[in-house]
Order: structure tokens, then C-alpha cells, then sequence
């Protein structure tokens, strides 16, 4: 149950890298993101997956959810590694587009 529990906290979090990612790509620019905000959260999946690879090397795996968990995590530090990389993309855009049009 309490593995249950996790999966399904990572599939909520995992359904909103998603839509960050579109908004991040078609949105061309990096206003209104934190990079800050998303190295954070990153390192939190970071922390996660350490758990997991602890857990299993402590013998303490409890069945196929446990291992869905770790899947959720490794896909949701995927899409938010893809989001951070879409940050620079649009910081390196905003930067071109302020010389281009200077204030």
C-alpha cells in the first residue's frame, strides 16, 4: 500500500512535465521559469532513485509496484531533464531577441 501510495504521487507530479515541456516549446521563451525551482525538484528524483537502488541493494523490494515507482521516477527526472534543457534553449532565444529589438 504505501508503495501504491508513492506510485501515484510520482504519476501526478509525472503528468505535469508534460505540459512544461509543450509550454517550454512553443512558448520560445524562458520568462516565468525557474531554474532554480526545477533543480530543485530535480535532485529531489535524484534522491528518489538513490532511495530505490538502496532499498533493492537492502533486499527490502516488496513486489512489481515498487519497481513502477522507480520507472515513474527515472521518467519523471527524464522529462524534467528535457524542461531544463528547453530552459537554456529559450534563455539563449531571449537573449538574441533582446538584441534584436533593443529598449
Amino acid at each position: 500500500m504505501i508503495d501504491l501510495l508513492e506510485v501515484l504521487m510520482i504519476v501526478c507530479f509525472g503528468i505535469s512535465w508534460p505540459v512544461s515541456i509543450y509550454k517550454s516549446y512553443t512558448s520560445r521563451t524562458a520568462k516565468g521559469k525557474s531554474l532554480t525551482f526545477e533543480i530543485f525538484i530535480w535532485f529531489g528524483y535524484v534522491f528518489g532513485i538513490a532511495r530505490k537502488i538502496l532499498q533493492i541493494n537492502m533486499g527490502e523490494v516488496q513486489g512489481w509496484i515498487f519497481y513502477l515507482a522507480l520507472v515513474f521516477y527515472i521518467l519523471n527526472i527524464t522529462e524534467i531533464t528535457i524542461d531544463m534543457m528547453l530552459y537554456f534553449r529559450n534563455e539563449r532565444l531571449d537573449r538574441k531577441m533582446e538584441m534584436q529589438n533593443p529598449a
